[in-house]
């Protein structure tokens, strides 16, 4: 009878010091998803550029080869491979989203380019303002960014500069979505043509740098077109309204890469 109470009474420590070990796991992951919560990133203060190294676990947002930069003693490249643009008339904007961070506009699959014969997708499209790259030290009010990413994952980034002159009536249609609180997700479901947000012009500078947001992954082709678009005042504030004061990163070191054109 005293073996099996002495049994009983094992079995009960054992089970005692089972839960003990769960609940602690299971405190220690609640605490460290509350941390990575709390650990937002934004464009000033404590969460500003200077410290997304820290507040990204997987950042590479002190990374040797960043973006943006300033688009300057750039070189003249006669084998540059042309950059090939395939977006159709009538692709399909699924939605528009205000991050926190900027006003954002999702594709569904369909338009693409090619790098060197390599296909990138158009995955959405966002805006900075004022811009993020420079050209020759001169900062445009706002920037476009239209993120493409392979099958294999990679990013190539064309970026579009604009400035204030005439009405854009693209922008009229996208903004007509607008306003969008932070958080919020509108569907959009039409069709949109790319192209028309496009310069007439279709040379760029290109270099390889980095995403510009958290984690600020390397390895990104980018190509600044040297034509802006033109977008009105009131276009530019429509936006401005809607996301954070100056979501911009300023000019990161150049560390010896070649800007070519």
């Amino acid at each position: 009878m005293k073996k099996i109470l002495n049994s009983a009474l094992l079995l009960l420590i054992l089970a005692s010091c089972q839960n003990t070990k769960k609940d602690s796991s299971s405190n220690s992951k609640e605490g460290y998803s509350n941390r990575i919560i709390e650990k937002h990133w934004s464009y000033n203060g404590e969460t500003g550029p200077e410290h997304w190294k820290e507040i990204e676990t997987y950042s590479n947002c002190d990374g040797k080869y960043q973006s943006p930069i300033n688009i300057v003693n750039y070189n003249l490249d006669e084998t540059l491979s042309d950059l090939s643009i395939f977006y159709s008339d009538s692709t399909h904007i699924h939605d528009v989203i205000n991050n926190g961070h900027t006003i954002q506009y999702n594709f569904d699959l369909g338009d693409y380019i090619t790098i060197h014969g390599k296909k990138f997708s158009l995955k959405q499209f966002h805006f900075h303002e004022p811009a993020e790259h420079l050209i020759d030290g001169i900062r445009y009010p706002m920037e476009l960014h239209l993120v493409h990413v392979s099958n294999a994952g990679e990013y190539a980034v064309l970026a579009i500069m604009a400035k204030e002159g005439q009405s854009s009536k693209p922008f009229d249609f996208l903004e007509s979505y607008l306003p969008i609180n932070v958080g919020e997700t509108k569907n959009v479901d039409l069709a949109f043509d790319m192209n028309l947000n496009l310069p007439k012009q279709k040379t760029f500078f290109t270099y390889t740098g980095s995403l510009t947001t958290p984690p600020c992954t390397e390895s990104v082709e980018w190509y600044i077109f040297k034509e802006p678009i033109t977008v009105s005042l009131e276009q530019v504030e429509a936006l401005k309204k809607l996301m954070p004061m100056n979501n911009y990163r300023n000019e990161q070191p150049i560390n010896g890469r070649t800007i070519k054109v």
